[in-house]
C-alpha cells in the first residue's frame, strides 16, 4: 500500500485533506542534481541507463516532497523502438534525420516488442520503485500518437508543424497507418509500464493545440481515446492535452480518470466544459514560477480555491522551465501543503 496516497484518491474523486501536488517535468533540468549527471551523461544514456532514470526520478521528491514521482524518460523512445532513428541535439533538441513522408517511408516502421526495445524503461521503474519504498505513487506516460506523428514527419521541433500537419491532409491514409502503429506500440508499452509497477499513467499530447477542433478529432483524439480505452480497466489514466480546451467537454466522457489543463483555461471554464465531476490537474502558467514566492503562494492558493480542494491535482500547465530559482519551485510545493480551505 501506498503510504502518502492524496495522488490516488484525487484521481479515484475521493474527498481529501488538501489537493495532492507534483509537477510535469519535475525530473530534470532545472535541478542542479540533475545537472550534474547531465554534464556527464548525454540525454539518451540517461533515459536508456535504469540506474540513471531512476536517480533523476526520485531527485525532485528528496528535494520537494511531492505526492507523486513521474518516471524520468522522454516522449521518443517510442519512435526509436519502432525503428525511427532519434537523436536530441545540443541547441536544436529533437532531430530525426530520416522522417517518415512517404508510405515507402511507413514500411520500415515496425510495432516492436516492448520488453526487447524499451525493456531498460521497465527496469528503471522497478528500481524507481525500490528507491520510492511505497512512499509515493509513481506515473508512467507516453506521448500522444499525434505528438509523436509531429516529430517523426517534421523531423524536429517546430512552431507549427507545417510539414507534419500538410503530411496528414495530403496523405491521409498514410498519416493514419502511421498513427495507427504509433498507437498500437503505445498500448502495448503503457501496459508493460503498469505490469512493471506505475500506479497511473498520463498521455501527453503536447502538440494538439494545433489541430482545428475537427481535425483534433480525427488526427489524435480518437488514438487517444483507444489508449484509455485500453488502459483504463488496468490504472487510472491522465489525459493532458496543450491547448485542447475545445476537446474539453469530448475528453471529460472519455474514459479517463483526470484530465490536465494548461494555463489558457480558467478553473471555471475548466470545471464548466468538464461538466464539473472529473478530477482536472493542472494549471499553473510555467513562466509564473518566476515570480516572488510569496506571490507564488497567493496565486496558488487562489487557484486550489478556484478549482476546489477535490477532483483536482495542483500542477503546472505544461512542464518547468529550466532556469526557474529552486526556492520559487518549493514556494509552489508548500502552497499547496499549506493549504486549509476557508
Amino acid at each position: 500500500m501506498i503510504k502518502n496516497d492524496l495522488f490516488l484518491k484525487a484521481l479515484r474523486g475521493e474527498t481529501v485533506e488538501r489537493p495532492p501536488v507534483w509537477m510535469m517535468r519535475q525530473a530534470g533540468r532545472y535541478l542542479p542534481e540533475f545537472q550534474e549527471i547531465k554534464a556527464k551523461y548525454d540525454f539518451f544514456t540517461r533515459c536508456q541507463t535504469p540506474e540513471l532514470a531512476s536517480e533523476i526520478t526520485v531527485q525532485p521528491i528528496r528535494r520537494y516532497g511531492m505526492d507523486a514521482a513521474i518516471l524520468f524518460s522522454d516522449i521518443l523512445v517510442i519512435p526509436q523502438a519502432m525503428n525511427i532513428h532519434v537523436e536530441m541535439k545540443p541547441g536544436v533538441g529533437p532531430w530525426l534525420p530520416d522522417p517518415i513522408r512517404s508510405a515507402k517511408d511507413l514500411e520500415r516502421v515496425i510495432v516492436p516488442d516492448i520488453n526487447e526495445t524499451l525493456g531498460y524503461v521497465m527496469e528503471a521503474i522497478k528500481m524507481t520503485k525500490e528507491k520510492l519504498n511505497d512512499e509515493i505513487p509513481l506515473i508512467g506516460f507516453a506521448g500522444s500518437p499525434w505528438t509523436i506523428l509531429c516529430y517523426c514527419v517534421q523531423g524536429q521541433g517546430s512552431k507549427n508543424f507545417d510539414k507534419a500537419k500538410e503530411f496528414c491532409f495530403t496523405q491521409p491514409v498514410v498519416a493514419h497507418q502511421l498513427l495507427q502503429k504509433i498507437t498500437d506500440t503505445t498500448i502495448l508499452y503503457l501496459k508493460e509500464k503498469v505490469k512493471a509497477g506505475v500506479n497511473a499513467v498520463q498521455v501527453f499530447d503536447s502538440w494538439g493545440g494545433m489541430l482545428s477542433p475537427t481535425d483534433y478529432q480525427e488526427f489524435s483524439w480518437q488514438y487517444m481515446q483507444q489508449i484509455i480505452d485500453a488502459l483504463k480497466d488496468e490504472t487510472p489514466v491522465i489525459a493532458f492535452g496543450k491547448g485542447c480546451w475545445f476537446a474539453l467537454d469530448t475528453m471529460a466522457k472519455s474514459g479517463a480518470s483526470a484530465l490536465g489543463v494548461d494555463w489558457t483555461c480558467s478553473p471555471k471554464n475548466a470545471r464548466y466544459l468538464t461538466g464539473g465531476n472529473i478530477t482536472l490537474q493542472g494549471n499553473f502558467d510555467p513562466t509564473r514560477l518566476f515570480s516572488p514566492p510569496s506571490e507564488i503562494k497567493k496565486m496558488v492558493k487562489q487557484m486550489i480555491d478556484e478549482f476546489g480542494k477535490d477532483r483536482y491535482i495542483v500542477n503546472l500547465g505544461h512542464g518547468i522551465l529550466p532556469n526557474i530559482p529552486l526556492e520559487n519551485a518549493a514556494a509552489f510545493i508548500e502552497a499547496v501543503k499549506e493549504y486549509k480551505q476557508e
